[in-house]
């Protein structure tokens, strides 16, 4: 069989693809290769990442006091980063920081689906703006303890306008990577992986909610939600949902991992809420990593002037 091949001379204008038609095809072709990939095994195509991002322990560079925080007394790093929850490594506090030390952040990227008008597959250096700030925050748990973290992050809100969502998009589901290689916490069937969070869009889009890439001005460990962790201050600390992969908008409310294992102790709000009680303890009280006495817990950890405001009129007996 004889084959002809066209010299470029020989090849009609018409038969030209566009350059910005072409590159939009790549860009889509790319995006439903890594969707399909991340679909079907919750982890990230090898080939289909990005660049290498700074190490653990690096300083990070142009971190700016943020507009919001707590004067309160900062917990130390060392409890930081050695008294976690990271179920993805094991169920007790001290298994991540001694589990995820081989744990591969880089590279990195977010698959950003559902009900926007920029779905794509991002690169976490191109989700992350040149200006970070640090941002003191409480961090308080479902299981009566709690901290004073210096996070270094950026505004959840401002990195959603970019995607633009639709007039569809009532919340915000994240997704954690999954990954039992490295996850050993996850090859035992003590939650259904990966691990899933959400937000109401307000919630999500609300000045307080920031993306954390850092703590006390350096790279965020991988104990601690390396590369790219939630923090929503006002709720218990399960619901800022670490090494994110996935941000997918949707029109109905998510069925999140602890209200799926554990509805009756694990609402999908999860507001810090004194005067609603675990079924097996009370939360009108916590203790401060290295204190030794309980203090009151706080309604809505301390942020009730700048978030009460988005349930009001809701029984949060009802909606914890």
């Amino acid at each position: 069989m004889l084959i002809k091949i066209k010299k470029s001379t020989d090849i009609r204008s018409s038969e030209i693809t566009d350059k910005k038609l072409y590159l939009s095809r790549r860009e889509f072709m790319r995006a439903a290769s890594t969707a399909a990939w991340v679909a079907a095994t919750g982890s990230l195509a090898p080939d289909l990442v990005g660049p290498d991002m700074a190490q653990a322990g690096e300083k990070l560079e142009g971190v700016q006091k943020g507009p919001f925080g707590t004067d309160e007394k900062l917990t130390p790093y060392e409890d930081i980063t050695s008294y976690n929850n990271f179920y993805e490594f094991g169920t007790d506090k001290r298994s991540p920081s001694e589990l995820s030390k081989n744990f591969k952040t880089r590279p990195w990227s977010v698959v950003v689906e559902g009900e926007v008008n920029k779905p794509a597959v991002y690169n976490l250096e191109d989700l992350i703006p040149k200006t970070l700030e640090e941002r003191i925050y409480r961090l308080r748990c479902v299981e009566a303890w709690s901290m004073v973290v210096p996070w270094v992050g950026f505004s959840l809100g401002d990195l959603i306008k970019r995607f633009e969502p639709t007039s569809k998009a009532k919340y915000v589901e994240f997704t954690t990577l999954y990954d039992p290689e490295q996850m050993p916490g996850q090859r035992r069937n003590v939650l259904d992986w990966p691990y899933v969070e959400g937000l109401r869009m307000d919630e999500a889009m609300h000045p307080l909610t920031i993306l954390a890439v850092g703590l006390y001005g350096e790279v965020l460990p991988n104990q601690n939600g390396a590369p790219l962790r939630l923090v929503v201050p006002w709720k218990y600390g399960f619901k800022s949902i670490k090494s994110i992969v996935k941000i997918r908008f949707v029109e109905e409310q998510p069925l999140t991992t602890w209200s799926k294992a554990a509805p009756n102790e694990y609402g999908f709000y999860s507001n810090v809420n004194p005067e609603v009680d675990h079924p097996r303890w009370s939360q009108a009280r916590e203790r401060r990593i290295g204190e030794f006495f309980k203090r009151k817990t706080l309604m809505f950890n301390g942020y009730a002037d700048q978030v009460a405001h988005l349930y009001a009129g809701m029984d949060l007996r009802v909606h914890f």
